[in-house]
């Protein structure tokens, strides 16, 4: 526990590895190392406790300005899923139609990102209040600039893949985010003081485009749908939907089990199962968050590697021990480094998903066979 979060770095959770065309990936071989870990997960889910290792294997830029492009897109992510080959875990990684996350700005004048050099695409809030956005002509995601060029990409990645690796939805933001994205985050914070009705109105018209917009996905996917998405550990195994939720912490409790936690609650219950993730140190929300209805996985970082704010491990397993609500746990750093932070949520209390970035292989090992050791061992006292 010796390491601080490196500002100067882009992407803390990213893996180095060679671009590799659709051409040359070995389909078969992921398929079949992709159906190996299945009976792991089946018996993960069939049971109230369990561990599974995940080393989350993210491409160079893909989060960035080189998901401008479909091709370079693919073939940093097949040069990852090539590599996570050689590091022991007990889920596999998949691919991500990933194209920003301000895609609801489109359904409100048909706009199209700004791209800038070696950043993420961004959008400008168009709107002063919710009050005024709700006079606004919408139309639905798919129908849209940005919406449209996701669909493209999803159909691309299956043309290229044959139809043959997992795929996920592209990122999906939860309403509070969604918000920001076309209204400044100050002004929303005080209208949900002076307007909240107006404030609430404005989540479901962009909680119900989204919904919309995600079940479009899902059958162009078809069977290679992985779930809950994005940062979240998936698989066709996993059910429910994955929602970053980074502003919660923008708002007191009460305003957000008020205004957000139904449109949390009605996209879980049309895709069975909700899996809420925040950024940064939410331990303090974490009880409001495990009352949401149909809750199935809670993301967090726990080192500081990951995040400037890391969450308190403790905390989490204090909360969520007993209730068949899966931690995923992340943690980058060297095995020395983050398995201190995992040996206070790995237990026999409660489901476990420890996310390892682990950059040599047997590295990575070392640290899969600890955890499995030090889960096995716990739950036999």
């Amino acid at each position: 526990m010796k390491n601080n979060f490196n500002v100067n770095l882009r992407d803390s959770q990213y893996t180095p590895a060679e671009s590799i065309p659709p051409e040359r990936f070995d389909f078969s071989e992921y398929q079949s190392y992709e159906q190996e870990l299945t009976e792991r997960i089946s018996d993960f889910l069939e049971s109230r406790t369990g561990l599974l290792v995940y080393r989350r294997m993210r491409a160079d830029g893909v989060y960035y300005d080189k998901a401008k492009d479909h091709g370079i897109s693919l073939e940093r992510q097949l040069g990852v899923l090539k590599k996570s080959l050689g590091f022991k875990a007990d889920i596999p990684n998949f691919l991500e139609p990933w194209y920003g996350i301000g895609y609801i700005a489109s359904s409100f004048g048909n706009v199209d990102y700004v791209w800038k050099e070696n950043q993420a695409p961004i959008v400008s809030p168009r709107f002063k209040s919710a009050k005024d956005l709700l006079y606004a002509e919408t139309i639905p995601l798919e129908e849209s600039r940005i919406g449209k060029n996701i669909l493209e990409r999803i159909e691309y990645f299956l043309d290229k893949t044959k139809g043959k690796l997992p795929i996920s939805f592209s990122d999906i933001q939860a309403p509070v985010n969604m918000l920001s994205y076309l209204i400044p985050m100050n002004n929303l914070c005080l209208e949900i003081i002076d307007d909240i009705e107006s404030v609430r109105r404005a989540v479901t018209l962009v909680n119900n485009l989204q919904i919309s917009f995600l079940k479009v996905q899902a059958e162009l996917i078809g069977d290679c749908l992985v779930k809950p998405g994005h940062g979240f550990p998936s698989s066709r195994e996993f059910k429910g939907i994955g929602e970053s939720s980074d502003n919660v912490i923008m708002f007191s409790q009460k305003h957000y089990t008020d205004v957000f936690q139904p449109e949390h609650e009605k996209i879980g219950n049309a895709f069975e199962g909700l899996a809420f993730h925040s950024c940064g140190n939410w331990a303090h929300h974490a009880q409001m968050i495990k009352s949401f209805h149909n809750l199935y996985m809670v993301d967090a970082a726990f080192s500081p590697l990951t995040d400037p704010d890391p969450n308190d491990p403790r905390s989490f397993y204090s909360i969520f021990k007993d209730t068949n609500i899966i931690l995923n746990g992340r943690c980058v750093g060297d095995a020395e480094e983050v398995y201190p932070y995992f040996r206070q949520i790995v237990n026999p209390h409660m489901k476990t998903i420890a996310t390892t970035y682990c950059q040599d292989e047997k590295d990575q090992e070392k640290l899969y066979n600890k955890l499995h050791v030090l889960h096995q061992g716990k739950s036999a006292r």
